[in-house]
């Protein structure tokens, strides 16, 4: 083996890498000699020994849920304990054994990095089955020394013995709850799919309803249940539905068409290079029709709300009660209603500007989060509060009244009236004043020989610039008009298909409908403008796909539509916010110069 001396001879560059790497090595070990027999750094050692298991070794943070509560004694769930970091051992499952009988587990881990953090989460898995029924409760699971939260969750007797032929292998079951719920309120569809048998394949239709919003909530989630004796497996989806006219309205039945694995069907050779054998079937659930119910008489407020839970805060980014005089403060007023989409939420702030304070509203945040038990709709309005003059101001009470669909009862949700200070900021005060010495009158001097004398050269030279730059203004101006009055128009191919003038005619309806103050026939003509433009069908859907100032305009047609004021609307804004939205649409559509349109006609 050639040796590292002799290497710069026959490859020069890693000959003297190698001596530079060996070079290091020797003062690295030398240097941890000399460091090892000090004192102070063998001391220094035994503390970091002693500290690191306490660094390294913190309790880590485990979590626990189910997929599903309430559940039936006969049906199985899941139980999800989740971990944001490795905890100190493996989980023990036995306490779990004493109320539920384990059917399965699993494990997996991931890992995601947000804004150059790594951040490491685990998740244990277990489907398991009740033993009895009651409120009961999920123990703590010990990790080691790291211990998951307890957890409770009602078990329900087996469910009451259903009308259905125990040889159907597979069939659809739908319940809609309320069934006579108020116009706009939130109606908790449900759909299951028992089955029995092996799918290669399927399609569901979702479900179809005039004149309602239909969301999804969240993911499917499959268990085992038994139907009078029969073992299914069990696939659930749920829906949210908020009717917007009363009356009576009928959720058409869902159709499921798959393909079930035949069980007599055998491939010749194997399942690998030949297809299973498959049946085509094709199932339909029962239809269900909803009472719709109008804006009770008892409700008294000015736009109807209907909702299971609702709540209003502020918060402030300084200390309201001692703000300072031209700086400004940021009000954040945030609405959580659970129950309604975003499109009912009305406007929070009643702040008016005048010549003491002033405000300034930033667009406001609309957010849906659907979870497995509704919608849950959230609004926030930051509002820049600027006082001008130094004292206290009363900002006005904000109350949201609304409909609990729970209780069947009127709530006011209220913020109190909030009282600012400003006070004058320190330095703004103005100082005391100065007498004023007039100018003292110099004679006139004679100019000393030896100081510089200031002539007029320097004006004339900034006199020459100018009038060179002005030409050369005046030349390059008349090179462009030049160019622009012998360039050739180019003309773009007008399109005029049957969907414009269908647009076009919903446009002139709603011209109108603003111009009569027809708030019904103003709904009509935006729906049929949003079906045609972004295929959306309700009022909620429209504003979303629109401009801020547009969106406002038609979610307030939509809650006079359902107030009690609806012969009070005014569409003069709404037409005049509509037009300037179209001509901006058209400005940007202009400017972008071949870009694809977000929405396609």
């Amino acid at each position: 083996m050639t040796s590292p001396s002799t290497l710069p001879s026959k490859y020069p560059k890693l000959g003297y890498t190698l001596l530079a790497i060996q070079h290091l090595l020797t003062r690295y070990v030398g240097l941890t000699k000399r460091l090892l027999t000090q004192p102070t750094t063998l001391i220094f050692l035994i503390l970091l020994n002693l500290l690191w298991p306490t660094a390294s070794f913190a309790a880590a943070h485990i979590t626990a849920a189910v997929d599903r509560n309430p559940v039936s004694l006969d049906e199985s769930f899941q139980i999800i304990f989740t971990a944001s970091e490795s905890p100190d051992d493996n989980p023990n499952f036995k306490p779990l054994e004493q109320d539920f009988k384990i059917l399965g587990q699993s494990q997996s881990s991931n890992i995601s990095v947000i804004n150059g953090t790594a951040t490491r989460s685990i998740r244990w898995v277990l489907k398991v089955i009740a033993k009895r029924a009651g409120n009961l409760s999920i123990p703590s699971i010990k990790f080691g020394n790291d211990v998951s939260q307890a957890l409770a969750i009602s078990v329900t007797q087996q469910a009451a013995s259903k009308n259905v032929d125990t040889d159907q292998d597979l069939y659809l079951d739908v319940e809609a709850t309320p069934q006579s719920p108020y116009v706009q309120s939130q109606v908790l569809y449900t759909l299951r799919l028992y089955r029995r048998v092996d799918i290669a394949q399927a399609s569901l239709s979702d479900p179809e309803l005039a004149d309602a919003v239909v969301e999804k909530l969240g993911d499917d989630s499959n268990y085992n249940t038994q139907v009078n004796g029969v073992n299914y497996l069990v696939t659930e989806r749920k829906y949210a539905i908020f009717p917007q006219k009363s009356g009576s309205l009928t959720i058409k039945p869902l159709v499921l068409n798959a393909e079930v694995v035949s069980s007599n069907g055998r491939p010749r050779f194997n399942g690998f290079f030949n297809p299973q054998s498959t049946q085509s079937k094709r199932i339909e659930s029962k239809a269900i029709t909803l009472d719709v119910k109008p804006v009770p008489s008892t409700f008294t407020g000015k736009h109807w709300l209907s909702a299971e839970q609702l709540e209003i805060k502020q918060e402030w980014s300084g200390d309201f009660q001692q703000m300072k005089v031209g700086e400004p403060i940021t009000r954040t007023l945030t609405l959580l209603v659970k129950g309604a989409t975003v499109g009912q939420l009305p406007e929070l702030n009643t702040l008016k500007t005048n010549n003491q304070i002033k405000a300034y509203p930033d667009q406001p945040t609309l957010q849906e989060q659907k979870n497995a038990d509704g919608v849950v709709a959230l609004r926030e309005e930051k509002i820049a509060i600027i006082p001008s003059q130094s004292g206290d101001y009363s900002l006005p009470a904000i109350e949201i009244p609304w409909f609990n669909s729970q209780t069947q009862k009127m709530e006011i949700a209220k913020l109190p009236e909030t009282t600012i200070t400003a006070i004058a900021a320190p330095g703004s005060q103005p100082a005391p004043a100065q007498p004023v010495i007039p100018p003292v009158q110099q004679p006139a001097q004679k100019v000393d020989a030896a100081a510089p004398v200031i002539t007029n050269v320097e004006v004339q030279q900034n006199d020459v610039w100018m009038w060179t730059t002005l030409f050369l203004a005046v030349g390059w101006l008349l090179t462009v008009l030049y160019f622009l009055s012998n360039r050739r128009p180019t003309f773009k191919p007008v399109i005029d298909n049957g969907k414009q003038l269908q647009i076009k005619d919903s446009i002139k309806r709603l011209k109108k409908a603003c111009a009569d103050n027809n708030a019904i026939a103003a709904k009509d003509a935006l729906l049929a403008w949003g079906k045609q433009q972004f295929n959306a069908d309700s009022l909620g859907a429209i504003a979303e796909l629109c401009e801020a100032r547009l969106r406002d305009e038609i979610l307030l047609l939509n809650q006079v539509l359902y107030g009690k004021e609806a012969g009070q609307w005014q569409g003069k804004k709404l037409f005049q916010t509509f037009t300037e939205n179209k001509a901006r649409t058209k400005l940007a559509s202009t400017i972008d110069d071949g870009l694809e349109p977000l929405y396609r006609l």
